[in-house]
């Protein structure tokens, strides 16, 4: 059968671009079709503009610390204008990047919505040209959603509005518990916002281990206004602000509130109904370990899968695809140990299991804990400390999760992510030579009674 292209990838996002790299590099000639932007919601509007808004807020703490140290610095004033032009133009810069490297791939760009028609056959909506291709990959990722369904709810912006802001709002409300609230909360605080983080639950970040929950907790009740337990019953507009009534009938009010409650695959429209695709209870695309849908054509990979919503996942995805596809080697990835970060203040790093999944799944652990007051706040005064915490499984002394809390968390656990993917045990830990003086070499210093005497130590 003839194909104008062995490969077309549905969705210019971190999977989709690496896919059709990889792709292309092999030999295959490759199309891709994006809609809006090339890079995806991490580049265009997630992680990476995130990320650069939290190196703003951090500075706000850095001044403050600064006078411990010796330095005299006048009251410091942000700018939220600058900062927006200079974050918009990186991201423009970036995304260049990424057409520039398809291009130079060989990989065509169709820069609008393409959706599927058959098993090897997709259209591309604007234009109505029609492209045969032996397999489809399916990579649009996914979009926020406004939970719940509460009187008002569009009156709230998400994720995707708020990097469009034109003014830092004097009051912002956030819903949501997990990253991306966290994550904004964290940001808002920082820059001078008067935060309130609103969440449902008892705790935030839910599937983290319970004392870096805890700790998070902590710190963010001394940084903004910390509301548990709590849910949001509707938002009205009041004079030129919005109020948010809450169930026990409290009212807050703000002039803007981000909803960070959810996000779902975009499959609306993508012509999965055309050939058989049956999406799953949560809207995804069910994928077998190969990313291979129940079409042996078509293929999906990144948050549209809805297996781990992380960008390095995705773009781990993309790759084993194209290896297994057109590089001849048959490749998977493990979902089942991924290293990640949460940029809060302080920042989360953790890999592995949290000590609550470790004690369901191990017969005996041993925890190994440090929390301590990191050497920079001796002067400063900062009052907020530093948590590290290692699960080690007794019976082979593998270490099972390493959980951190503290400044640099994030790059962090990246280091200690190798060791734990490679199979580490606490033994490799203790014989390796501390760095000092740094937080780190807690992590290579803990001591606790050996297994046979406590099933669990704390050191």
């Amino acid at each position: 059968m003839s194909y104008d292209v062995d490969l077309f990838v549905i969705g210019g996002g971190s999977g989709g671009v690496r896919a059709a790299r990889i792709a292309a590099g092999y030999g295959a000639k490759v199309m891709l079709a994006e809609e809006y932007r090339v890079g995806g919601t991490c580049v265009i509007r997630g992680c990476v503009p995130k990320k650069l808004m939290v190196y703003a807020g951090r500075f706000a703490d850095e001044f403050e610390d600064a006078a411990g140290f010796g330095w005299t610095v006048e009251k410091p004033r942000f700018d939220w204008s600058v900062l927006k032009t200079r974050r918009d133009a990186e991201v423009t810069r970036l995304e260049s990047i990424y057409d520039a490297n398809l291009m130079r791939a060989g990989v065509e760009i169709a820069p609008e919505r393409a959706v599927i028609v058959d098993d090897h056959t997709v259209r591309l909506v604007k234009s109505g040209k029609t492209i045969r291709a032996d397999k489809i990959l399916v990579a649009v990722g996914a979009h926020p959603v406004k939970e719940p369904a509460v009187p008002g709810i569009d009156l709230a912006i998400t994720s995707n509005e708020v990097f469009e802001l034109e003014t830092l709002p004097k009051r912002i409300l956030v819903v949501g518990g997990g990253y991306i609230a966290v994550e904004f909360a964290g940001v808002f605080a920082a820059l001078g916002s008067r935060t309130t983080l609103l969440h449902r639950g008892d705790k935030l970040l839910r599937g983290f281990d319970d004392d870096v929950r805890d700790a998070l907790a902590d710190a963010y009740a001394h940084r903004m206004d910390l509301r548990l337990g709590r849910t949001i019953g509707g938002i009205a507009r009041a004079g030129g602000t919005l109020a948010a009534t809450l169930d026990d009938g409290s009212v807050i009010e703000a002039d803007q509130i981000l909803l960070a409650t959810g996000r779902r695959p975009n499959i609306v429209g993508l012509g999965l109904d055309a050939v058989g695709i049956v999406p799953d209870a949560a809207g995804a695309i069910p994928v077998d370990a190969f990313s291979r849908t129940s079409i042996p054509s078509i293929f999906a990979v990144g948050d549209v899968t809805n297996r781990a919503n992380l960008t390095p996942v995705a773009i781990r995805e993309g790759h084993a695809f194209a290896d297994t596809e057109f590089g001849g080697r048959a490749t998977t990835v493990d979902h089942s140990l991924i290293p990640t970060a949460v940029f809060s203040t302080p920042e989360i790093g953790t890999v592995g299991l949290s000590e609550a999944a470790a004690r369901q799944a191990f017969e005996r652990i041993d925890v190994y804990k440090a929390a301590f007051r990191p050497m920079k706040a001796t002067l400063s005064g900062r009052e907020e400390r530093v948590l590290m915490k290692v699960i080690v499984d007794c019976a082979s002394d593998r270490v099972l999760g390493v959980h951190l809390f503290g400044q640099d968390a994030g790059e962090l656990i990246q280091a200690v992510g190798i060791a734990v993917t490679m199979g580490a045990t606490k033994a490799d830990f203790d014989r390796t030579i501390a760095v000092h003086p740094t937080a780190a070499e807690e992590l290579v210093t803990m001591r606790v009674p050996a297994c046979t005497k406590h099933p669990v130590g704390v050191g």
